[in-house]
């Protein structure tokens, strides 16, 4: 079998293929994630009712800000952890803003954004499988298929808010049982995949969906009153905390590179890669 290490110098891409661009799914990967989804709620509280931004302006600077960013992460070959994981920060918190512009500004109600943002991920996950067959982050190796994949993750996020607004507030749950209740359904996904073994690409995007509710949750019960159902913590404290701790882990992955997914890992690249 030729290998398809990068370093090595034989090694040329189809034009148009780059190496993989999203990071292997291992503990850290949804360590990070949940604490993204988490700074996503309080951030977008913290610059809207904290600085006083207002949500426009707040909208308006953090879609510019991840427009910025995401154009740099399309434009690179291959997986580099600061600029992933800075576009998912503020994917998170773009994702958070769409469906607070749609519920407070605009007054759409919680349970129609939540059947609209449900609709929207499906179309997208229609048309990726239709034109790519494959809906798997192993094989997100050319522009088009990471354009499809970052569209998922922006109504992932988008559909999250409003499902855990609508559960934690309209159904009055509270944030601590809606934290249990979403970590209960990841616990369910995570059994069904390692004891039932159902599909592994549809048991990652369950528990990507499931992980924004979780992490806004939590950062709801850390950053709300106590009056309103808080531990009072603020949006303050829990959003420079948990993007303290983002930061250090992805020095620790870009310094040991343990989340990076090489080609030779996963023979169907052989496809995407001809040797000279």
């Amino acid at each position: 079998m030729t290998t398809t290490s990068t370093a090595d110098p034989r090694l040329q891409l189809r034009p148009g293929v780059t190496l993989n661009k999203v990071p292997e799914v291992i503990a850290i990967f949804w360590i990070i994630k949940v604490l993204a989804t988490t700074v996503g709620e309080t951030a977008a509280d913290y610059l809207n009712e904290t600085l006083g931004f207002g949500l426009t302006n707040t909208t308006l600077v953090t879609a510019a800000l991840f427009v910025v960013v995401i154009a740099v992460q399309l434009g690179l070959k291959r997986y580099v952890a600061p600029v992933y994981w800075l576009a998912v920060v503020l994917i998170s918190v773009v994702g958070t803003l769409i469906t607070d512009n749609l519920t407070d500004a605009m007054g759409v109600p919680l349970p129609l954004s939540t059947a609209v943002f449900t609709g929207l991920l499906a179309l997208t996950f229609a048309a990726w499988y239709a034109v790519e067959r494959t809906l798997s982050i192993h094989s997100v190796v050319t522009r088009r298929r990471e354009a499809f994949y970052w569209l998922a993750i922006l109504f992932t996020f988008a559909l999250g808010t409003a499902a855990g607004d609508l559960i934690g507030e309209q159904l009055a749950l509270g944030y601590l049982t809606s934290l249990l209740l979403f970590a209960g359904v990841i616990a369910l996904i995570a059994v069904a995949f390692l004891v039932f073994r159902i599909d592994a690409v549809l048991a990652f995007w369950l528990a990507y969906i499931m992980t924004r509710p979780l992490g806004a949750s939590l950062g709801d019960l850390l950053s709300q009153t106590r009056t309103d159902g808080g531990l009072g913590v603020g949006t303050t404290v829990t959003s420079f905390v948990f993007l303290a701790t983002i930061l250090a882990l992805v020095v620790y992955l870009t310094a040991t590179r343990r989340d990076v997914q090489e080609l030779h890992r996963h023979p169907h690249y052989e496809a995407e890669a001809v040797t000279a």
